[in-house]
Parts: C-alpha cells; structure tokens; sequence
C-alpha cells in the first residue's frame, strides 16, 4: 500500500512539473507546432494594410525559435528552414516591389502562406518524410522509428496540418475574390481559425488515440482508445467565444449569436459531464 502511495505521489509530481510554464514552454518548442506558429501568425494576421508587419512578425518568430531549438540542443528541422526561406524571401520581396505588386501582395499574402506551407506538408508526404517525423524521432525510442504505427501517426498528423492550410486557403480565397475583403469575420478569421485548432487538437489527440486502437485490433490487451468526442472538446468553448465576438462587433445577426453563445455553453456542460463521467470510470 505505501508503494503504491508514494508511486501515485510521484505521479502526481510529474504532472505538476509537465504543466509547469517553463515545462510547457519546452514542450512547444520540441514540437511541429513551434515550426507551424509563424505560419499561423501570417495567415491570420496578413490582409491590407497589414502585411509588412504580418511578415516581420513570422519572420521573427521563424527566427526566434530557430535559435532557442538550437540552445535546446535540437536538431536542425526541414520546417524551420523553409520558415526562414519563406519569410525572409517574402520581407525582400515586399521591400524592392512596386506600389501595386505591394497592394497584390497585401491582398493574397494570406493565401499564398496557407497554400505555401500546405504545399511543403504534402510534399513531405509525396517523398515519405512527413514534417512530423523529425520532431516525433526526438520524443520517441529509435526503435520504434520504422514501424508502421509510429509512421502512420506521422502521415496523419502531417496530413492534418495539410488539409487545415488547404481549408483556409479556400475559404481566405473566398473572402478576397467573391467577398471582396480579407476581413470577413466568417472567411477571414472563424473558419480558418477552426481550422487551425482542430489541427492543433488532433496532432495533440492522435497519438493518444491511435497506438490503443491498434493494439485492441490486433487482440491485444490495451486501455480502450481516446474517445472521439475529446477530439472536439475545444469547440464549445470556440462557438460560445465566437457568439460572443459576433454580437460586440455586430458581425452576426442577434438570433445568431445568441444560439451560438447557447449551443456552446450547453456543449460545454455536456462534455464536461462526459469527461467527469469517463474519469469516474
């Protein structure tokens, strides 16, 4: 009994150091998501008026993480480099251009980020070395590196990000040539972010999932696999935050927002109950 109390303590000390902010700072930085940040910063920030700083900022991201990687003692990523090629190539461009190839580069800087990077994750896919891998050999035993469930985790995860960038260069081309503007609350921001935290959430949800699921396939003995729905427990805290914006900017009809606002709290209970309901057990 003491045994098993001081390894539950242990346990318990592990998790405080895990979510400790020093903890999850270097957990980010050994991790995709950390080479995916600039991006996501200049798909979302990028649009009229705005690009030049949008481009700076990424490319100082871009930077910034490439050099505490380093510190970290890290490997050097295929994502970082293109992250600093891109920007950097993407700041002189914008620096010797006309005044009209600036304006074009203003309106379509955002789409061509998100076609850009889905195209690289893709690619990394088509030559069999999803971007992830490099990240997820670093975390993992090299034994394990070859086998087939630790390549499919990767092909997934990298495939995620691909399909979320692919996403919001449609709808970001929506907004700009049918629309009309790169501000749409709908195109320009609710749909691409969405996008962009369920990428977030199954590259953080997958790994979970998949090495149970597999061996419960195989008939081997295993806990039962992340249920699905954990896979969406952002999204009614994302309805009810967008309900919200929607009606102080007046960017959604009343009625709208207000069901937004009512189907989030409400998801937002159920999934706790769900959550509190599978610890129990």
């Amino acid at each position: 009994m003491a045994a098993s109390s001081g390894q539950q303590e242990a346990s318990k000390r592990n998790r405080i150091r895990e979510l400790q902010p020093s903890a999850v700072a270097r957990a980010f930085l050994h991790s995709p998501l950390a080479g995916i940040a600039p991006w996501v910063v200049m798909s979302l920030v990028s649009g009229p008026g705005r690009s030049e700083p949008a481009v700076l900022a990424a490319l100082g991201l871009s930077v910034a993480f490439f050099l505490l990687a380093r510190r970290e003692g890290d490997s050097i990523k295929l994502l970082e480099i293109f992250d600093l090629v891109f920007f950097a190539g993407l700041a002189i461009v914008g620096a010797v251009v006309s005044a009209g190839a600036t304006r074009w580069l203003e309106l379509w800087a955002g789409e061509l980020t998100n076609i850009a990077l889905a195209v690289f994750a893709f690619g990394s896919m088509l030559v069999r070395v999803p971007f992830t891998l490099q990240y997820a050999k670093e975390q993992a035993p090299q034994e394990v590196w070859d086998s087939p469930l630790f390549l499919r985790v990767n092909y997934m995860i990298t495939g995620a990000w691909a399909l979320a960038f692919a996403f919001c260069a449609v709808v970001g081309f929506y907004g700009d040539a049918v629309l009309g503007t790169a501000n749409n609350f709908w195109t320009g921001w609710v749909l691409q972010i969405g996008a962009l935290v369920f990428a977030v959430s199954f590259t953080e949800w997958y790994p979970d999932y998949a090495p149970n699921k597999a061996a419960l396939a195989a008939g081997e003995q295993a806990d039962p696999p992340r249920p699905v729905i954990e896979l969406f427990g952002w999204l009614p805290t994302f309805l009810l935050v967008v309900g919200i914006i929607g009606l102080v900017t007046d960017a959604v009809a009343v009625w709208l927002g207000i069901a937004l606002i009512v189907v989030g709290a409400v998801g937002w209970g159920g999934y706790r109950r769900v959550a509190k309901a599978r610890l129990a057990g």
